[in-house]
């Protein structure tokens, strides 16, 4: 069975409303919309996610 996860900063007491969940899966990793589960998700090849997440963690995504 398939183990999703989403943020601490989830819970809503960050203002948080909007988020995705992830889950580890054989062919990469699995981003859902946690408000929909059966929805469906989005399948992003590891080493394309590692590479937004560097992205992310530089701040060279960041909004001015």
């Amino acid at each position: 069975m398939t183990q999703w996860r989403k943020s601490s900063r989830s819970s809503g007491t960050h203002g948080a409303t909007e988020c995705v969940e992830l889950a580890t899966l054989a062919d990469g990793v699995g981003v859902r919309d946690s408000k929909d589960a059966d929805g469906g998700h989005v399948t992003v090849e590891r080493a394309a996610f590692a590479a937004l997440l560097a992205r992310i963690r530089s701040g060279v995504l960041d909004l001015v």
